[in-house]
Parts: C-alpha cells; structure tokens; sequence
C-alpha cells in the first residue's frame, strides 16, 4: 500500500519565499504525524501545502499518490482560522454535513447514508445536542468541536487538522483523541499540529519545526532535549517519565502567524 504523503525536501513558504526547505518524511496510511512549533514555525504553511491551497516551492510532494489538492473528496481539513461573519446563520447540523459535500459532488443528494455518518460524527464530538443551535452562538470550543465533528463526517483517507484541540476543555480533548484513534484504526492517516510535546509523544512520527525541520521521527528519537530547546526556545522541566516540557514564550499572546492571514 502507498504512502498517504510522501516528501522529499519539499519546501513550503509564501509569494516564493520558503519559511521552510528540507522537509523529507513519509506517512502511511492508519498512522499518525505530529507537527510540534511555536506560531510562525511553519506549521500551518506545510499543512496548508499538503491539503493543495498553496504550492510547493521545491522538493517533491504527493498526497494520497497524486499532487496536493488533486483528490479533494479524500482529504479532511480543519483550518486554525475559520470565517466569522456568515452570511447565513448556519446551524452545527449543516457545518458538520458539509463534510460529505466532497463525497457528494455538486448535486448529489445526501442520502441515509450520508445522514447517519453526519449524525455519528455529531456524536462522537458529543454535540449532537447543539445540532440545531446557530453556529455563531456557541462558545469557541463548541465551535471548534463542530468543524473536527465535519472532518470525521468526511470519511476521508486523510485527516490534516492545524491545532484541532485549541480552544477545547479536557473532556473534549479526549473525544478529540477517541475519535483520531477511530480515525487511524479504520485505515486513515492523521497529520495534526500542537504546541504540547506531550500530544507528539502519542503520535508514530513526530516533526519538530522552527523555520526549519529541528527533527523528525518516531517520538521516542526526535523529540529530544535538545530538540525540543530548539524548538521553543526553552525547557521548563521534564516530567516523570523524562519527556521535556516546553513553554512557548509565543503563545501567551494569542494565535498571530503572520503567515496564516493569506486567504
């Protein structure tokens, strides 16, 4: 079986200019990679690559076999930023029946099917209570809920989600975590990115960015302590079973990528 994503020196940036070069790494389907940095690392960019909304600068890049962006059906997203101002007061129930819009084509008709995965998916993000509250309504963890819970109803052979357990309180985190397990267990790959070094450690492969690949590997071998300083910048301590814990000096002051504002 082919890799979901296969690079090699790919470099990935904005108006030809690389934030990052040499990233070489491969993902097989039913595995997960976790992208750990601080905000302007490159995170973002690199996943943004991946799911085909902007090109490669260099290297070699395939997703799911073909180029990036070319199997839209097969590939979730889950963005860090979402549009605020709708137009149409959109309800939790459609957001997350969006996700079987690619499945569906223009005019397809959902069908049971497609109706039940929505609900499911609803489910597992435990806000099939909200399914009818406006969007706009709800807290932001409510919301960041409804768009994983729209990823899961996409069935996709891959999952990319930048920071999908920002915003979210502990009980949701762990559905977040359930339904990625479920999500790998039925053959998907998961690509995600983190600030929490501990996320990365339950992940098979582990990337550490800062404007540059600082690792990448298995856990247990990248994420070092060296690696981790040169990720964050600093360490604050190590937890009992030696993992490093970071505190990212960029993070207390909100999500500010200058990178991720290009739409």
């Amino acid at each position: 079986m082919s890799d979901a994503v296969r690079a090699e020196g790919v470099a990935v940036g904005w108006d030809g200019r690389a934030v990052v070069e040499g990233i070489t790494l491969s993902v097989a389907p039913g595995t997960t990679l976790a992208i750990v940095g601080t905000n302007g690392s490159g995170k973002s960019t690199f996943l943004r690559t991946l799911v085909g909304l902007q090109p490669p600068l260099g290297g070699t890049l395939e997703v799911l076999g073909d180029a990036p962006g070319a199997q839209p059906a097969r590939v979730a997203y889950v963005g860090q930023f979402h549009p605020q101002g709708f137009v149409l007061p959109l309800r939790v129930r459609d957001v997350v029946a969006m996700g079987r819009f690619p499945r569906l084509g223009l005019l397809g008709r959902p069908g049971p099917g497609d109706r039940a995965m929505v609900e499911e998916a609803l489910g597992r993000m435990d806000i099939l209570p909200l399914a009818r509250r406006a969007l706009r309504e709800l807290s932001g963890g409510q919301r960041q809920r409804a768009y994983v819970a729209q990823a899961l109803a996409q069935r996709a052979d891959l999952l990319v989600l930048d920071e999908p357990a920002s915003g979210l309180d502990p009980a949701a985190r762990e559905l977040l975590t359930r339904a990625l397990d479920d999500e790998r267990a039925r053959g998907a790959a998961v690509i995600h990115s983190t600030h929490d070094v501990r996320e990365a450690m339950l992940a098979d492969q582990a990337l550490l960015m800062a404007g540059r690949v600082v690792a990448v590997g298995p856990p247990a071998r990248a994420v070092s302590r060296e690696a981790v300083i040169a990720t964050f910048g600093l360490v604050l301590g190590d937890l009992p079973d030696g993992t490093p814990i970071a505190l990212d000096p960029g993070h207390a002051h909100g999500h500010h990528d200058p990178h991720d504002h290009h739409h």
